[in-house]
Parts: C-alpha cells; structure tokens; sequence
C-alpha cells in the first residue's frame, strides 16, 4: 500500500515537471517569435564584462540523449542569450535551436517516466496524458509575474473602434459646377459664387502675408419654406471646407426646441452643447426668429441667443452660423439685438419657385426614382395640379417641398392603380398617369364601333324626341276625355 502511493506521489511529481517545463518551453517560443520579455530574458556579457555571476542552481537531470539530426536551415545571426528556468542553457535565439530543445526535453522527460514505470513494476511504458493546450500558456502565473500582457494587448487593440479616416476636401470647381446645376436660384447663385470669390482672394492675400480685414461669414437666409435654404446652407459648409475656412464642413440643423429649455439656466448648457457639436461646420437654426418674438417674464429664448453671441465672437475662425425664417420676421430678429445686427451682415433672399422650375423639380425626382410622365397629358394635369395647390395656399404649399408631397401621392396612387390591373409591365411600373396626377379617374372612353355609334345616335334622338311626344300628348288629352267619360265608378260610358 505504502509503494503504491509512493508510486502515485512519483507520478503527480512528474507530472509537474513535465506541465511546468511544457509551459515555459511554449513561453520560450512564444518570446522568440513575437518579441522577448526583457523580465525573463538578459543578455550573456562578456568574460571581461563584470565579476561573473554566481551559476544559478540547476536541477539534476538525467544523460541527454543525442540530439536527432534536423533539417538545414538558414540561421539568423542575433544576440545569444540565457533563458531562465532552462537549466541555464544557452541557445541562439532561433526557431530551430528552440523546437530542438523542446523535443530534446520531451524525450529525456519521457524516458525518466518509462524508468519509473518499470522500477514500480507497472510495465506500460505509458506516458501520462499530459494537456499541452498552448492557450493557457499565454495566461499562465507564470507569464502573469512576468509582466506578460500580449493577449490582452490583442484584444484591446482589435476591439478599440478604427479612428474614422478624414475626408480630403471637395475641389472648389466641382462645387461651383454643382452650384451651376441646381434649378432656379439664379439670384442665390450669383451670389454665392461672388462670396467664393471673396473668401478665395482674402486667403491669397494672407497666404501673401498681406493684411486681411476681418470676414464675417455669418449669413441670414430669408423665404418661404421649400426654396432652397437648407440646401444651399448645406453647400456652404462644403465651400467653406474646401476653401480651408473650416475645420470638418459639417451642418448642424436645428430650432428653438433644440435651444431653449424650460427652466433658469438650463438653456445656456443647452445652447452651448449644440455649439460645441457644430464647432469646426456650420450651425443653422432655422425659423431663428421664435427666439426673439415670443416675449413674456418665462422666455429664455434671450439667454440662447446671448449665448450664441458669445460663442460666434470665441469660435469665430472656426464656426458659421446661418439663420433662416420669413423675410419680415427675419428682419424684426436681426434688429431686435445690436449684437445679432452687426454680426449677421450678409443676407440672401430665397424666391420662390416657378412653375416650370417646379415642373423640372418634379421631373428630377422622377429620372432619380425610374419614373416618368406617361404622356402630355399627365405634364398638363401635373401643371394645373401645382398652379390649383399653390392659389390654394401659398405659404403651405412649399415650393419644393410641395412638389415632392405631390410626387409621393403620385407613387401611392399609381400603387393603387396597378394592383387592379391583372397583368402589369415593366412601362406600366415606369409611368405616372394624369389620373395618377390629379386621383381623378379617367372620362369613360366612346365605342370605337360604328354600330355601336349609330346606336348610340339614334338614343341620343329618341330621348331628344321624347319631350316633343310629351308635349302633343298633352295637348290631345282634352278631346279624349270629352269622347270617354267615366262614371262614378270608373267605368267607361256606353
């Protein structure tokens, strides 16, 4: 019994000598192939470096048996150096002195387990199973005391989000060119293209070192809804960016709802945010009139635009702000403030559309989605459909904005239309009809026939007839009562 546990003690004893030197060779290989552990591993100085080092204790190991022959290899000459917890071996730091020397153990360690196992009268010659996952190598205590961080290393690394990649600025005569491509805005265009100019030659003169007077970029933009305001507002941003005056070019779009809060002092954090979002594009506040007009002991709308004063002279070199509303109300707020006066110098005008340039509006929309207008009858029926909307209710009815209201009743009418057909075509998909236009159904068509032309004109006839037949009847009635007389029972006279 007392052998059999002793056998048992040897085994487990071996067991940990094999797991431990298993890790550390695994650690080794892992050290050589993606970067030594300056803890673990030091440099062999010279015999004439220093008093030398006391030889550190070894564990006595059996004979080593000879080595197995290897395959050539190419060796890479690199500093020789002393791994501890080898044995103090010494090995070129390559991948093959490094596998040899694991295999090397593997054998010597297999041969000890063999003399053990016939000495307790076993006789297998069976090697413990021995789990060799190089996993938890990485993880091990051993690495841990180390300082060893690889795996974790990795993982933070392949977990952190990519630093998004800075877009290179748009070509200002791309921009332009786009600029040239929208429809209507001729007035807005013109001048825009007259501020490109400005800001271009200001840049040239202080590239020059030429003196450059301050610009006040900050614009007001005044119309109806749907002409063209966020659009173009968006469009500056990119001209801005491209000609270097901002930072990013992006537009922040918001109102009073995302300024004002309700209660003391939480509409200057709230202003403020929406700044610092904006910072390096353009911040547009549209209907920025409601700030100002709206009056009463519990508006903070004064305290957003204080603070939006303050954050346009601080951020001046690197924020645009644009506000836009109705021209009349547009005016009242930009004089109801000195500060907002001579800061907002430059106003555009936004007229509203034509009817043609809304019908163009309309077409655009219909070549980027794969639809078009069947034939001139649904363009005739889409034009009086525009000039019906917009007597109706000018301000409401939007300019562009009504135009693609317009085209999406017209995407669900044809929807309606084509699922009452039984078979449907790929130019049936592609067209808009009048009836599509305007949801009125179409007149009902005349026969095609003769017969039934005919027919139809001879009923035409008849009932023209009729009234003419009535009349005579009447006319005739009297003569036949006096030639038959009822009596009191209704009965004809003899």
């Amino acid at each position: 019994m007392a052998s059999k546990d002793r056998r048992d003690e040897i085994v487990e004893l071996q067991n940990e000598l094999i797991r431990n030197r298993s890790r550390q060779d695994l650690k080794n290989v892992r050290e050589d192939l993606w970067g030594f552990n300056p803890l673990t591993v030091r440099p062999i100085l010279p015999d004439n470096a220093g008093p030398a080092r006391p030889a550190e204790p070894t564990t006595p190991q059996p004979p080593q048996p000879k080595a197995r022959p290897t395959e050539p290899s190419q060796p890479v000459s690199r500093p020789r150096y002393t791994v501890s917890g080898l044995g103090g071996y010494h090995m070129n730091d390559t991948t093959d002195d490094l596998m040899r020397m694991i295999r090397e153990s593997a054998d010597s360690l297999r041969r000890m387990t063999e003399d053990l196992n016939r000495g307790a009268g076993r006789g297998t010659g069976a090697l413990p199973d021995i789990p060799l996952d190089p996993a938890p190598v990485l993880n091990s205590d051993v690495n841990k005391k180390a300082g060893g961080k690889t795996e974790q290393a990795d993982a933070a690394a392949a977990a952190a989000p990519e630093e998004p990649q800075e877009e290179e600025p748009e070509k200002i005569e791309d921009l332009k060119a786009e600029l040239n491509g929208y429809i209507g805005l001729d007035t807005i265009k013109r001048e825009v293209e007259s501020l490109i100019n400005y800001v271009t030659v200001m840049q040239r003169r202080k590239e020059a070192g030429l003196p450059t007077p301050d610009m006040s970029l900050h614009m007001v933009f005044s119309g109806n809804p749907g002409t063209g305001k966020t659009m173009i507002a968006r469009f500056m941003a990119r001209v801005y960016r491209s000609l270097g005056i901002l930072s990013k070019g992006h537009l922040v779009e918001t109102d009073r709802s995302g300024l004002v809060a309700g209660y003391v002092g939480q509409t200057a954090i709230k202003t403020k945010e929406v700044i610092d979002k904006a910072k390096g594009g353009v911040l547009f506040i549209d209907e920025a009139y409601s700030l100002t007009n709206r009056g009463g002991g519990q508006d903070f709308g004064q305290e957003a635009v204080d603070t939006l004063l303050k954050a346009m002279e601080d951020m001046r070199d690197d924020l645009i702000v644009i506000v836009a509303g109705y021209t009349e109300l547009m005016k009242q707020f930009v004089y109801s403030n000195p500060g907002l006066k001579s800061r907002f110098n430059r106003f555009m005008e936004f007229p509203d559309y034509s009817v043609d340039e809304m019908l163009s509006i309309f077409d655009m929309r219909c070549e980027k989605a794969g639809y078009r207008l069947r034939d001139d009858e649904a363009r005739e029926a889409l034009r009086q459909t525009i000039i019906e909307e917009r007597a109706k209710d000018a301000d409401g009815f939007g300019n562009a904005r009504g135009v693609r209201n317009l085209f999406e009743r017209a995407l669900s009418r044809q929807a309606d239309r084509l699922a009452a057909l039984p078979s449907i075509t790929r130019e049936d998909l592609e067209s808009l009809t009048a009836q599509d236009i305007t949801g009125k159904a179409p007149a009902p068509e005349k026969a095609d026939t003769d017969g039934t032309e005919a027919e139809g004109s001879a009923q035409e006839a008849v009932e023209e007839k009729a009234p003419e037949t009535e009349a005579a009847d009447g006319m005739k009635e009297p003569a036949a009562l006096e030639d038959t007389k009822e009596g009191p029972d209704g009965e004809q006279a003899d």
